[in-house]
């Protein structure tokens, strides 16, 4: 569903260049939820834009679907993590949902039809006459998935979309992402900075490097595909996958790349 291939950004201005990310390759298999981790700074955020065709890379490519990315492409929604700057906070939750849509060139009630479902998806159905404004921050991201969502799109591309709401309210949201990504087949490209999130969500993890970047290591996540927040994350293998993702940030922060392949069996070595 998406290939990057040898992907290359580097930033230049005002007499400095900077090489955001060096050569990033990696696939994101359909109906796939893949967690991307790495040290802060390392350059998660640009090469999510790069991969939504927001930003130009330097060198090397992004294909979805077997085309090409060379601007935003239709089959594909973001959910960014200041929702507080994504949501219009003059129009209505409903319109909010529905804006994406009007570009679509869908009539009106087939509109309504998907702003309507995927409101209920989120568990927002009776919130579509507040405004954003009204909502606590955990709704309001759920307001910007709901949009997401109404844009059927194939890919889903999340840059630290939990970032800035309490830990409860983060729980709920992914347990949320879980679900949708169940009952929906979306392929998802979760990005974030809070390894535990990472292993609890992922079927499989990519470990960057630090800045500039390239993959560090690919790692399947062998946990039971039904999960909860009260059980899966003291279970012992949730420990240890943990553990070894901190362990390979530790050595990106140190700057020793490893050459270290996803096993068959999803079994990390552990140190």
């Amino acid at each position: 569903m998406l290939d990057v291939r040898g992907l290359k950004k580097v930033y230049e201005g005002s007499g400095r260049r900077v090489e955001a990310v060096r050569d990033l390759t990696f696939t994101v298999e359909a109906g796939e939820l893949v967690c991307l981790v790495g040290p802060s700074g390392c350059g998660k955020t640009t090469l999510l834009k790069c991969m939504g065709g927001l930003l130009t890379p330097t060198a090397g490519e992004v294909h979805l679907s077997g085309r090409k990315v060379s601007g935003p492409p239709p089959g594909m929604a973001f959910v960014f993590q200041e929702y507080g700057r994504s949501l219009f906070p003059w129009m209505r939750v409903a319109d909010n949902v529905e804006l994406p849509l009007k570009q679509k060139g869908l009539s009106k009630a087939r509109r309504r039809e998907l702003v309507a479902d995927a409101l209920e998806s989120v568990d927002l159905s009776e919130a579509a006459g507040a405004y954003p404004w009204q909502l606590s921050g955990g709704m309001q991201q759920r307001v910007a998935i709901a949009r997401a969502l109404a844009y059927e799109p194939e890919v889903l591309l999340m840059d630290e979309p939990f970032a800035a709401v309490d830990a409860q309210t983060r729980a709920d949201l992914e347990d949320l992402v879980r679900r949708l990504w169940r009952e929906r087949g979306i392929t998802i490209l979760f990005v974030t900075h809070d390894i535990d999130e990472a292993v609890y969500l992922g079927e499989r993890v990519i470990v960057l490097s630090a800045s500039p970047t390239v993959v560090q290591e690919q790692l399947k996540v062998d946990l039971p595909d039904e999960r909860d927040q009260l059980h899966t994350r003291v279970a012992p293998r949730f420990a240890e996958l943990r553990t070894h993702v901190y362990e390979q940030i530790q050595t990106a922060k140190r700057g020793a790349v490893r050459d270290a392949p996803v096993t068959k069996s999803g079994t990390p070595p552990l140190h």
